[in-house]
């Protein structure tokens, strides 16, 4: 059985492991991406609105780098143990990946992915840009068999929205032992999971990518992305700085700001939203409106299939109060919606389907408003 990797301070340090590698993960959350403590020095970094510098220093265009991307990018970099490049959305930064791809060549993915990184690859597909490879995220033999002649394996785990969850220690394992050297790219989305929960790079993955824009911001008030390389994959982290420069995929320094003030707070607010998770999970289970609950175990993430199909989870979604029916998720409010209402969701996703992203309110609140919506 997948389990997550302990948070302990006995852990084995990775060469991604940055300044303050001592402390532990809180603690870097809040110390990294700090201006100097000079005497009368600013306690926040400021956000740097120049679009050019100097001549003659080490960067000469905004396109290229910002001191505010810098030290987000330190402290997401310390929490993933890796290398990280800022972008200007999530999608921006599966972008970057998804270009790594030769002309042609084959992207293996889970059969439930986010919708948008199952569109993208659908468009590149049409367009005869490369051939895409689906297979069940649960399933570990066929994952690997899938990825004979593959160029790149991109995970999500939990999936986006049914909840599964892949061995990606066992996926890595096998992917070396059959092909060695020749093993393709593998890339985990670790939006839903988050560093506080799991860090892909130290199980062998090549990089992981967020939708900076969800838990890592935590207020919806910001698009941002990123993407975080192996510290052994330094080729990898140059063609992903590349590609943002040439693309323009580079993120505003204001939203580069608000995510970092974010992340300040990410273990405290992901703490409460999962122990909230935990107490809703265990009542929704014995509703007898709900036909079937998801939950990895983990995090603040919860899917639930409701009695009455499609037209029963509208009306819920409808019903609530204290929850809010939107589209995204990650933020201190609890959201909520029915995901087949969107065209692009794979439609193997129940129709009855809700994902709810539970938030930072009075856990009670919360389960009132949603026990009387459910009816």
């Amino acid at each position: 059985m997948w389990q997550r990797e302990p948070m302990t301070p006995e852990r084995r340090p990775s060469p991604g492991d940055h300044a303050h590698a001592d402390l532990r993960p809180a603690t870097r959350a809040v110390a990294l991406g700090r201006p100097d403590r000079a005497p009368g020095a600013p306690v926040n970094t400021p956000v740097h609105l120049t679009s050019t510098y100097v001549a003659d220093g080490q960067v000469n265009y905004a396109r290229v780098s910002n001191p505010t991307w810098e030290a987000l990018e330190e402290v997401l970099g310390s929490l993933e143990a890796g290398m990280a490049s800022a972008f200007a959305s999530g999608m921006a930064a599966v972008a970057a990946v998804v270009g790594q791809v030769p002309t042609g060549g084959v992207v293996v993915r889970p059969t439930h992915v986010y919708s948008g990184t199952a569109g993208l690859l659908a468009e590149r597909e049409r367009a005869g840009a490369l051939s895409v490879r689906t297979v069940a995220a649960e399933d570990v033999a066929g994952i690997v068999e899938a990825c004979d002649g593959a160029d790149l394996l991109l995970l999500e785990s939990p999936s986006n929205p049914m909840m599964e969850l892949t061995d990606v220690v066992a996926v890595v394992r096998g992917l070396r032992e059959r092909y060695g050297p020749d093993r393709p790219l593998v890339v985990c989305d670790n939006t839903f999971a988050t560093p506080v929960a799991q860090q892909p790079l130290r199980w062998g993955v090549d990089a992981v990518v967020h939708s900076a824009t969800k838990y890592l911001a935590g207020h919806s008030d910001t698009l941002l992305g990123a993407v975080v390389v192996s510290p052994e994959r330094p080729d990898l982290q140059e063609r992903v700085r590349t590609y943002r420069t040439l693309h323009g995929a580079i993120p505003g320094p204001m939203e580069a700001w608000l995510v970092l003030r974010g992340v300040r707070t990410l273990h405290v607010r992901l703490e409460r939203a999962s122990a909230t998770a935990e107490l809703l999970v265990d009542r929704l289970e014995e509703h007898p409106a709900v036909e079937r609950v998801r939950y990895p175990g983990f995090g603040a993430m919860v899917s639930v299939e409701v009695v009455g199909g499609a037209e029963a989870a509208e009306a819920v979604c409808s019903a609530v109060r204290v929850w809010t029916h939107s589209t995204s998720l990650g933020g201190v409010e609890s959201q909520l919606e029915r995901r087949r209402r969107h065209a692009a969701e794979v439609a193997s996703v129940p129709e009855s389907l809700l994902r709810l992203s539970v938030g930072v309110e009075d856990p009670e609140d919360l389960w009132e408003d949603l026990a009387r919506a459910l009816g």
